[in-house]
């Protein structure tokens, strides 16, 4: 699963290159604010974010600065209206891989992910480790304590996010947006019927419910 996150605060363009990102086979996390965007950023659930400048709270260069700062080499590429090279030229020296000037095709902007994400595919991690767990990305298998565990397509991107975040508590706003997406009806129980599914498949005391605030997966 390839998590793209997108901060960009114009609905428009968001709903936009969420819906082509998503039919090009990844998948889109939105946010419209600047401490959101600094947030998500930091969690190492994403392999790429699409940072528009203009955002509020805390502006792009800003969520980039403090991004860089605190050692993280996600793949930035900032969104600049069309006739600012000062942004373009500040955005690059701040720490951003690429820039995509507003206006812009969505293909070409497509085609600018997919290179950095290839150039930094060799440093990406294929198998993610939690205790007992194990979780390969290329063979979408899930091993417990040695034991594989058959998983659906959605299970899997709902393991790969706990193992993404051991002994981190996840909200169902958190897991709904990361593996259905926001265009998901926010109301659904599926969130709490596929944790059930995946606690099964898991056994033990794996994940945890946090009353009144999400889970946890605890990896023994």
């Amino acid at each position: 699963m390839t998590g793209i996150l997108l901060a960009e605060d114009e609905p428009r363009i968001a709903s936009f290159v969420a819906k082509g990102l998503r039919g090009a086979g990844l998948i889109p996390t939105v946010v419209t604010d600047g401490p959101s965007a600094l947030d998500y950023a930091t969690t190492g659930d994403f392999d790429l974010l699409v940072l528009d400048i203009g955002l509020p709270g805390l502006d792009g260069f800003e969520v980039l600065r403090r991004l860089r700062a605190s050692g993280s080499e996600l793949p930035v590429i900032i969104l600049t209206a069309r006739d600012s090279v000062t942004d373009t030229v500040a955005g690059l020296e701040g720490g951003a891989d690429d820039y995509m000037a507003k206006p812009f095709r969505f293909e070409e902007l497509l085609a600018r992910i997919r290179l950095r994400l290839r150039e930094d595919r060799t440093a990406a991690p294929t198998v993610l480790r939690a205790g007992d767990l194990s979780l390969d990305l290329h063979s979408r298998r899930l091993a417990v304590n040695g034991r594989e565990v058959d998983l659906s397509a959605r299970e899997f991107a709902l393991a790969e996010t706990f193992l993404r975040n051991p002994g981190r508590v996840l909200t169902r706003e958190q897991l709904l947006s990361r593996v259905w997406g926001y265009d998901f009806d926010p109301g659904s129980n599926v969130v709490d019927v596929y944790v059930g599914y995946l606690r099964r498949k898991l056994g033990g005391g794996y994940l945890v419910t946090v009353r009144g605030m999400g889970y946890r997966l605890e990896p023994g």
